[in-house]
């Protein structure tokens, strides 16, 4: 799943930016209100963490640019603020949540989940190719029907492949997408963990979902 961070204060941005990452989180972070606006305008956001107290336009002028656009991420408010005319003001807006400084990041995570999970009967939150299906709100994978464990960064692969299921992925376009960096040719981390993910979900089946192609990058068939 992907989230955006809007937060003017760079080192709580990239706190919660790295906390959601590890969390299996797919993660962008803007630093403005209209930035915020933008970004939504040009990506699929499954859940806003909006700061109130933003430069340019404030949270409750995001929310709002957000609903008129007909925007349906879920936000997530995060201030300062604690009044109750603060809370009512941004829920009215349309914000799904509000959380105040300063919260413990376990109560973050929670917070989303139960946000995320308002959603859980709606076909966006169950990924499938074939007999594997993915959970996006239990964060759960079964392929026919059986359990597979799998850690935060190869949920988030599979998540990706899944999202794009049938289309040839270049190394480039996975690390840009998974590990949020420029690929390094050198480095063999993308093939590494595609052969740790094969080893779960392919391994001990008949129909193998996941494809090289040569000299390009990967392809998951359905």
């Amino acid at each position: 799943m992907r989230i955006l961070v809007v937060e003017d204060e760079k080192n709580i941005a990239e706190y919660l930016k790295k906390g959601l990452q590890e969390s299996g989180y797919v993660v962008d972070t803007v630093f403005d209100g209209e930035e915020a606006v933008y970004m939504a305008s040009i990506y699929e956001y499954d859940l806003i963490l909006l700061d109130v107290m933003i430069p340019k336009l404030d949270g409750v002028g995001v929310i709002k640019e957000l609903r008129k656009n007909k925007n349906s991420s879920y936000v997530i408010m995060v201030t300062a603020k604690d009044k109750i005319e603060d809370r009512v003001k941004g829920l009215d807006a349309g914000a799904d949540d509000y959380i105040t400084k300063p919260f413990a990041f376990a109560e973050l995570l929670a917070r989303i989940r139960a946000v995320l999970r308002r959603g859980s009967d709606d076909k966006e939150n169950i990924l499938k190719v074939k007999n594997l299906e993915m959970d996006l709100v239990k964060r759960e994978v079964k392929r026919e029907g059986k359990l597979i464990e799998l850690t935060s960064r190869e949920f988030s692969l599979l998540e990706y492949f899944l999202r794009n299921k049938n289309m040839v992925l270049t190394r480039i376009m996975i690390s840009e997408r998974v590990w949020d960096i420029d690929f390094i040719t050198e480095t063999n981390v993308v093939d590494v963990y595609i052969n740790h993910l094969r080893k779960k979900i392919d391994n001990n089946f008949k129909d193998k979902l996941i494809h090289t192609i040569r000299g390009v990058g990967y392809i998951l068939k359905d």
